[in-house]
C-alpha cells in the first residue's frame, strides 16, 4: 500500500518540483512534500545545511525539514532549571545534540539529520510580565550555530501579551539565515506553573501571516519554521481552524509534556488527529534534579520516536 500511495503522489510532485526551479512561479506548501512516503520523488539537491545561497537555489524554496529530522536541545541558557541547554556551555550543548542527531540520522532512513539550539527568549514571570534573554547572548548561540552547521530555534512564552506582539519581538532575528521561530500556548497566562495558557486558532493564523509579511518585507529568503507547541486540547482553540498553507512559513505542531511512553504516544496522538497541520515535532524530556519538574520515564528511544505516526520532523529535548 505504501509504494501505491507513493505512486499515486508522483504527477503532483512532478509538477511541484518542476514549478520549484522557476523564478517566477511561487512556492506553494503542499502537505504531500512533508510526507515520508514522498521522499523518493523531492530533488536531490535539497541542502541538509541551515546556509542560505542565492535565491532561485532549489533550496531556497524546498524547507529543511522535506528531507530531515531536526533535533533540538531546549533551554535557557542562564538557567539550569528550564531545560538541558543550561546545564552546559554552548560549546558542549552542541557536542551532545550533534550526536543526538546521529542517533537520528541512523534512524530515519534517507533522511538527514540536522542539530539545533532551541532557546527561550521570553520567559514568563508571574503576573505574565517577561523576561528576556540579553540579544548579545542569543546572538552569540546563534553564531556560533552557524559555524558549526546547527539551526536556532527562538521561543517566546507569550504570558500577558498578545501573540502579535510576541511575535514582533522575534522577528527581527530572521536576519540571521539558521534562525527560527517558536510559541508556547502553555505560558499564555498570568499564572506560569498553576495555569495552562491557551492561543486561538485566529492567532496563530495572523502569527504566521506576521511572520512571512516581515519576511518579504525585509528581503528575507527561503521558508522559516514557525514551531507551536500542544498538550491539552483548550492550548489551541478552534484548532480546526488553523491553516498551514503560507509560502515563506511552515507551521510545526509539536506535541509537549512529559511522562511514561504510553502517555507520550497517547498524547502525539491527540496532536496528530490535526490533519490541518501536517508537519508535526515531538518534544522529550531528560531526567531533572528540579523538584518541580517532570520528566520521561523511560525515554522514549530514536528509533521509537521514529515509528511514530505520523513520523515527527522536529525532536526537541528539554
Amino acid at each position: 500500500m505504501p509504494a501505491r500511495r507513493s505512486i499515486l503522489f508522483l504527477p503532483i510532485l512532478f509538477v511541484l518540483v518542476s514549478n520549484v526551479c522557476s523564478d517566477t512561479t511561487p512556492y506553494r506548501l503542499f502537505p504531500s512534500l512533508y510526507r515520508k512516503a514522498s521522499q523518493n520523488f523531492l530533488p536531490q539537491t535539497v541542502s541538509r545545511s541551515p546556509s542560505i545561497a542565492g535565491p532561485s537555489a532549489v533550496h531556497e524554496r524546498i524547507p529543511l525539514l522535506a528531507n530531515n529530522t531536526i533535533v533540538a536541545f531546549y533551554g535557557h541558557p542562564l538557567s539550569q532549571r528550564m531545560g538541558i541547554l543550561g546545564l552546559h556551555s554552548k560549546e558542549e550543548i552542541a557536542r551532545r545534540v550533534k550526536a543526538y542527531a546521529g542517533y537520528y540520522d541512523q534512524e530515519n532512513g534517507k533522511d538527514g539529520a540536522i542539530p539545533a539550539y532551541y532557546i527561550i527568549y521570553g520567559t514568563c514571570w508571574p503576573g505574565g510580565e517577561i523576561g528576556y534573554l540579553k540579544d548579545s547572548i542569543l546572538e552569540e548561540y546563534i553564531l556560533y550555530a552557524q559555524q558549526q552547521g546547527m539551526l536556532v530555534f527562538v521561543d517566546h512564552q507569550i504570558g500577558k501579551h498578545s501573540v502579535k506582539e510576541s511575535m514582533e519581538r522575534i522577528l527581527p532575528f530572521l536576519r540571521y539565515p539558521n534562525v527560527h521561530l517558536a510559541i508556547d500556548p502553555e505560558w499564555r497566562t498570568l499564572k506560569p506553573m498553576k495555569e495552562i495558557g491557551s492561543i486561538t486558532a485566529e492567532e496563530l493564523n495572523q502569527a504566521q501571516r506576521i511572520m512571512q509579511d516581515y519576511m518579504v518585507a525585509n528581503g528575507i529568503s527561503g521558508i522559516r519554521m514557525l514551531v507551536v507547541h500542544q498538550f491539552q486540547d483548550k492550548m489551541i482553540r478552534d484548532r480546526d481552524l488553523v491553516r498551514a498553507n503560507l509560502d515563506r512559513v511552515l507551521l510545526v505542531h509539536t506535541a509537549d509534556g512529559f511522562g511514561s511512553p504510553s502517555v507520550k504516544r497517547n498524547s502525539y496522538a491527540q496532536n496528530s488527529k490535526a490533519e490541518n497541520i501536517p508537519v508535526k515535532g515531538f518534544k522529550l524530556f531528560f531526567k531533572s534534579d528540579f523538584p518541580l519538574a517532570g520528566w520521561d520515564n523511560p525515554l522514549l528511544s530514536p528509533a521509537e520516536v521514529m515509528a511514530l505516526e505520523p513520523r515527527p520532523s522536529l525532536i526537541i529535548y528539554q
